[in-house]
């Protein structure tokens, strides 16, 4: 049961971030509205903010997926392609139980690593890299693929989505008021009126650009701290799939040791994709912290090799 509950959990925080981060943006947007025009811009401001995020969600969830995967270079194959691989992920597929095997995506690249991206279950794909299938055995390999369907079947891709495009509205928002403010001296000029109005535009004013530097990085960190949490129940999910953490275990150690631009990669430059693939290729192997978007490979090889000791997540 354990496994399930830390899902179940997870889910439920996620549902408090998401949250949270809403009313971020929504605070966000009624300051500077407020700032702006103190009489009329609040509600103006909230509206606008809204509409940010709504058409950021769209964008995202029209065509998000084949946006990354073309930013990555991917090309769909089909089974004759890559044999192995392709077997792999219908094996996972049905371990997992998803309800249809995600697409595969082969990556022309030396450098070991892989992702999946997709809204939906029924709208999944997995991307792996040539390195990738030249470096691991099938154990390790089957490890992987099994990570990456365990972000699909938990929902994860989608979540991070949502999550992602709240946080990109927010930094938009911070960073547009902040530019505007700066280039126009608005601020500067409309906060030195006289009187009880101009005191309170004062205060509005700063009120918005603490929340514009903060309200940012506020909702970068939460998102980096699910971002966390979902990576370790990935591996929890690979290793309940395939019952041998140890293929897993020894793949992360493979992907990690490789570097980042091991053999000319392209990986690390992708800003935007770089949180997906299984290890961040712009992360160190220890990097820890509230900025880090993977756990330490070197705690998610621990842990899985305690899983095979008989320690972990319970059936």
């Amino acid at each position: 049961q354990g496994m399930w509950e830390a899902i179940a959990n997870n889910r439920r925080r996620s549902l408090l971030l998401i949250t949270f981060m809403g009313m971020l943006l929504v605070l966000l947007g009624a300051a500077i509205g407020g700032a702006v025009d103190p009489q009329n811009g609040i509600p103006f401001g909230l509206l606008a903010a809204l509409v940010i995020w709504f058409i950021l969600w769209l964008t995202a969830t029209a065509g998000g997926e084949a946006i990354l995967l073309a930013s990555a270079h991917a090309r769909k194959i089909d089974k004759p392609d890559a044999p192995m691989l392709w077997n792999i992920v219908q094996e996972m597929t049905i371990a997992s139980g998803l309800p249809k095997m995600p697409d595969v995506y082969l990556i022309d690249d030396p450098s070991p690593n892989a992702f999946a991206v997709g809204r939906a279950p029924q709208v999944a794909a997995v991307a792996v890299t040539t390195g990738l299938l030249k470096r691991l055995s099938r154990d390790e390999l089957q490890g992987v693929i099994g990570h990456e369907i365990g972000h699909v079947r938990n929902l994860d891709i989608r979540f991070m989505t949502l999550a992602a495009v709240m946080m990109g509205a927010i930094a938009l928002l911070g960073e547009g008021f902040l530019r505007g403010m700066y280039y126009s001296g608005r601020g500067r000029s409309r906060a030195s009126g006289r009187g009880a109005g101009g005191q309170f535009q004062a205060i509005l004013m700063l009120a918005a650009v603490v929340l514009a530097i903060l309200a940012p990085i506020a909702a970068q960190m939460l998102y980096f701290a699910c971002s966390r949490r979902r990576e370790y129940l990935a591996d929890a999910s690979s290793a309940r799939y395939t019952r041998f953490p140890e293929g897993l275990a020894s793949a992360l150690e493979k992907i990690a040791r490789s570097g980042p631009g091991e053999g000319g990669s392209e990986l690390q430059k992708n800003r935007v994709l770089a949180p997906l693939y299984i290890i961040n290729p712009r992360q160190a192997l220890a990097a820890a912290g509230p900025f880090a978007t993977h756990p330490p490979a070197e705690d998610r090889i621990r842990i899985l090799r305690a899983m095979g000791n008989g320690a972990g997540f319970g059936e």
